[in-house]
This record gives structure tokens, sequence and C-alpha cells, in this order.
């Protein structure tokens, strides 16, 4: 029997794919919930086993960006489209450098993409960045299990026995205790120039408004669409003070989308506050949570979570309903929200909040992603709503 590792501590950084890998690899896999429920299947992918929280995500498009969305770090992904790989990988449709999921859970992958872009197969891209796979699982079944049961942690286990992996899995931190935004910013503050490997710092080129880029787990996409609307775009690592960011002179501030529990985050609370009190604000998913947070609102975690790419969000303002993507596990609680902060967007699937407005400073949030990609494309207009509150605060300013 293969030795077991010491799992990471709780709250200890640690590699972010969490694997281990065993000597003998089998053709069959398993994934093993922390309930001892246990799903057979054939393995693709990294000959390796992972644990991490086990969730699911509606989106019938879009795995690329799935797997390689911060959001998505420590956990095992479980689509429920029952088709995945079928249009292979490409260079273009990636939202981080790497492969940010612990594991990947299909009913079924192609080994025979048909795409004009197509660089290789899923199983290939999860081989090359050391990520287990898991095919042949009734995804449906699984599903089901985890909306009535709740998410929970998992296990994948590629060539070792269901027993051996819940023993392993028992022993490791649970995903509410780990700071997973530690892993996945970026170490360095750098200016993107549009390409999936940003180019250096440059701090006296003034071209458009000046946008600061909070990395607690940036998706390219937020990057790309403040470019394209003429932003000159810089990211600075989450563990940035409020003084270090704002030395950069910015017109304005994105809070950006990332994993875990924002309750575990308070140094990200305490810059996000600062920030949001000094120049105008946009927090997007765990950004708009730090916000919430930041002035003295609540989080709680969610059942099952909000993911993938057919949530309908109503805008208080206009009664618009849009169609959203999302990927979240933990809400802001509407209940004892400060006066200072009004909800502006409603989730009209469970009511939760999806958006919140400061009543006197130029600060904005949404729980959803509007920088969707591949789509639904319906809400970038929150980009223009932030760039006229950055573009008035500048304005006066100026006079």
């Amino acid at each position: 029997m293969a030795s077991v590792p010491d799992p990471p501590k709780a709250g200890r950084r640690s590699s972010i794919k969490r694997t281990w890998k065993d000597e003998r690899v089998a053709g069959t896999g398993y994934l093993v919930l922390a309930d001892g429920t246990t799903y057979e299947g054939d393995a693709f992918g990294a000959e390796a086993s992972a644990y991490g929280e086990v969730v699911f995500t509606t989106s019938m498009t879009g795995y690329q960006e799935m797997l390689t969305d911060p959001s998505f770090a420590g956990q095992i992904v479980v689509p429920t489209f029952p088709l995945q790989g079928n249009y292979g990988i490409s260079d273009e449709a990636l939202e981080s450098a790497r492969i940010q999921v612990a594991g990947f859970i299909v009913r079924g992958w192609s080994d025979a993409p048909s795409h004009a872009h197509s660089r290789r197969t899923l199983h290939e891209y999860l081989a090359d960045h050391g990520v287990p796979g898991l095919s042949g699982v009734d995804t449906r079944a699984l599903t089901r299990k985890l909306r009535s049961h709740g998410v929970m942690m998992g296990a994948l286990a590629i060539g070792a026995a269901p027993g051996e992996a819940l023993e392993r899995l028992r022993l490791a931190p649970q995903y509410g205790a780990t700071d997973y935004v530690a892993e996945v910013s970026t170490k360095e503050t750098y200016r993107w120039d549009g390409s999936p490997e940003p180019g250096p710092l440059v701090p006296d080129i003034r071209d458009g408004l000046r946008i600061v880029v909070s990395d607690y787990g940036v998706k390219y996409n937020i990057m790309r669409i403040l470019q394209r609307k003429g932003c000159q775009v810089l990211a600075v690592p989450a563990t940035a003070s409020a003084e270090e960011l704002l030395s950069l002179k910015p017109d304005g501030v994105v809070l950006s989308p990332g994993p875990g529990d924002p309750a575990l985050l308070d140094y990200l609370v305490k810059s996000g506050g600062a920030i949001a009190r000094s120049v105008p604000t946009l927090g997007i998913c765990l950004g708009h949570q730090v916000v919430a947070l930041a002035f003295g609102g609540r989080t709680y975690k969610l059942k099952f979570g909000h993911r993938g790419a057919n949530h309908p969000v109503k805008e208080l303002a206009t009664g618009r309903v849009s169609i959203t993507a999302q990927n979240h596990g933990y809400a802001v609680d509407s209940d004892g929200l400060p006066a200072e902060l009004e909800v502006s967007h409603v989730n009209l699937n469970d009511g939760t909040v999806e958006g919140l407005r400061h009543r006197a400073l130029p600060v904005l949030t949404i729980q959803y992603h509007a920088e969707a990609s591949p789509g639904p494309k319906d809400n970038e207009y929150v980009f223009d709503q932030f760039l006229e509150l950055v573009r008035d605060a500048h304005h006066a300013g100026q006079r």
C-alpha cells in the first residue's frame, strides 16, 4: 500500500492542486464523499488523486474557462452537462495561467475534439497540469446528492482503494479553513497587456483611466473588458495594503472574484474597506462580499452554492432581469446590512443579494460575473456603470 503523506494543516499555504500521486495507477478511479458515498468511474487526466470540496456547475459550455477560474481553487468540479472536451483546448480560452480546480468529474469526455482553435484534448490538458479527472460517473445522481445534502468534501482516488481515500480525506482540512486567495493571487504587481502572460508594471504611462485590480483570484476577462474600454489596467497582490495600492494613483479599483470563505479573510476586509472609502470601487463576487463585510455586513455559506451560466438576476432600479454567470458558495446576508448600503440586485431563484450600492460613496458591487466568459454577456453594462462613477469622480477632482 502506498504511504499516506501528512496532509497540510488548516490555514497553511500549500500546493494549489492539493494532489498526491500513487506509484500504481489503475484505469478505474473513485470519487469518495465525506459521508462515505462512493462513485466509480474511469480515470483520465493526470495519474494522481486529489481532495477538495465537491461542487457542481450548470454551464453547458466553457469547460476550459471553468478549469482555469481561480474561484474553483480547492474544489472538485462536476459539470452537469454530460459531454465535456468536445471542442478541445485552445490557447485563447484561459481565465488564468493554469488549471485551478483540484479535480474534474464528468459523465463523458471527447478524445476527438473538433474546433479550428483546438490544440489538445481535455485529457492531455489535465495531464499536463497534474490534475486528475474521472469519467463515466452518473453526474445527475451526484448533483442530486449535493443538492439534497449540500456540498461536501470529497476525494478523487486514482490507483487507491475507496477506503484508503476516505481515510486520507478525514485527515484533510475543510475547504472553509484554508486561505485559497493567498495561493491564487499574483505575487507581484503587473500591467495587463492583453495576453495570457501579463507585461511588467509601467507606472508612468497614462493611456486613459487607470484601473487597479486587487487580485483575489482575478479572471483575465475582467482585465480584457477594462482594457477594451480604454483603461490602463494594473493588477496587485491581494496582500497589498490599501496604502500600497493607492500609491499607484488609481482612478478606480476593482476588488476581484476569488475562492474561499470571506469571513476568513480579515486582511482583505481591512484593505478593501479603506480602498472603498478612498476611490471609486467595483466589487465582483468575493470582492462584493468583502465590501459588505468592510461596511459592517455579514456573509454565510449557501447549501450548494450558485455555479453556472443560467441564474436570473433582477436589477431593482430598472426591473430588468438578466441571465447571469455565477460561481460562489457564500452570500451576503440581507438582514443586518448597514443603512449606508442598499441592495441593487436580487437573485430570482432564491432571493439572495446579488448587488449593492453605497448611498454616498462611488461604490457598487455584484455577486454574479459580469465578465462571464464564454457568456452570457448580458451584464457587461456593469463595467460601464462603474467607469461612469470613475469619470465623474475624476472630473470632480480636476475642478
